[in-house]
């Protein structure tokens, strides 16, 4: 049985239709792990998320890691019942008012209080030996930064050999972007870093997207980045830009048609990138 299998039970269904004992489950394991002295800071950031909270928060808080560590979240601008659900199972949370994974990152990041800071998307579900895995990277003297892999959630309206050749032939091409662009293989659900690095830093707020790969490419003068591509890091996430797009298929084409385009940047490395005006907070 897959490790995700009881997480994804409850992915996306209502808290009022989960059996409390699995309510009580989760809120007790949250409050066990809360530390005063945390050594890592797990923050999450949701944005409408009520329905994926508890499948994040529950594989989050049976993670096996021997350190000490807080888990923290920040609700931002959120219109439906993230804050009740948050409320609900007990979590440490923030209010950002200002929309934006920049703003909320960022708020996550001011108040976290672990030396080393693991950044978590709501959506997304964690294997149990994924907070210690990183960690075990970020203690290394010449390491700023860490970042893993993800795999889709398994659906019925998505084919598995479709998924498992789209996530194969991207898995490839980002190994061999990370050799000389590795900034540009980050995604804020897997991204873990030296909290005291990225304070001097900071959260980019002007951005639409890309906060995560901008703080990565600044994190460059601090020490490596790791990118781990252990099982034990890999978590599993919802569908994002690739739902939107349709089928697998025209996703995996526009990929294609761009890394093309783009072919040549694999083998340069690039210290600064030109922001796109659509990609600007006007």
């Amino acid at each position: 049985m897959p490790w995700y299998t009881k997480y994804i039970e409850v992915y996306e269904k209502p808290i009022l239709s989960v059996a409390q004992v699995i309510l009580a489950e989760v809120k007790k394991k949250l409050k066990e792990k809360q530390c005063e002295d945390p050594l890592i800071s797990v923050v999450l950031i949701a944005h409408n998320e009520e329905s994926r909270l508890l499948s994040c928060l529950w594989s989050l808080c049976d993670n096996k890691c021997n350190l000490p560590f807080e888990i923290l979240a920040v609700n931002n601008c959120s219109t439906d019942q993230t804050a009740k659900v948050l409320d609900t199972l007990g979590v440490k949370w923030f209010d950002e008012k200002q929309k934006g994974p920049g703003h909320a990152r960022q708020c996550g990041l001011n108040h976290a209080r672990g030396k080393y800071h693991l950044c978590i998307d709501a959506d997304t579900i964690y294997p149990p030996h994924y907070v210690q895995t990183h960690i075990e990277q970020l203690m290394k003297p010449n390491i700023s930064c860490t970042f893993s892999l993800w795999s889709f959630m398994p659906s019925q309206e998505k084919s598995p050999i479709g998924l498992f050749i789209y996530e194969s032939l991207r898995d490839i091409y980002l190994r061999f972007q990370f050799i000389k662009r590795p900034e540009l293989c980050v995604r804020g659900m897997t991204f873990g870093f030296k909290t005291e690095y990225a304070r001097k830093i900071g959260f980019r707020t002007d951005i639409l997207r890309g906060e995560d790969g901008s703080m990565a490419l600044e994190m460059k003068k601090y020490g490596k980045l790791v990118f781990i591509t252990s099982k034990k890091a890999r978590v599993i996430t919802g569908y994002g830009t690739v739902g939107t797009e349709g089928s697998l298929l025209k996703s995996f084409i526009k990929r294609l048609i761009k890394a093309i385009k783009n072919i040549s940047g694999l083998f340069i490395k690039k210290d600064q990138y030109k922001d796109q005006d659509n990609n600007l907070i006007k």
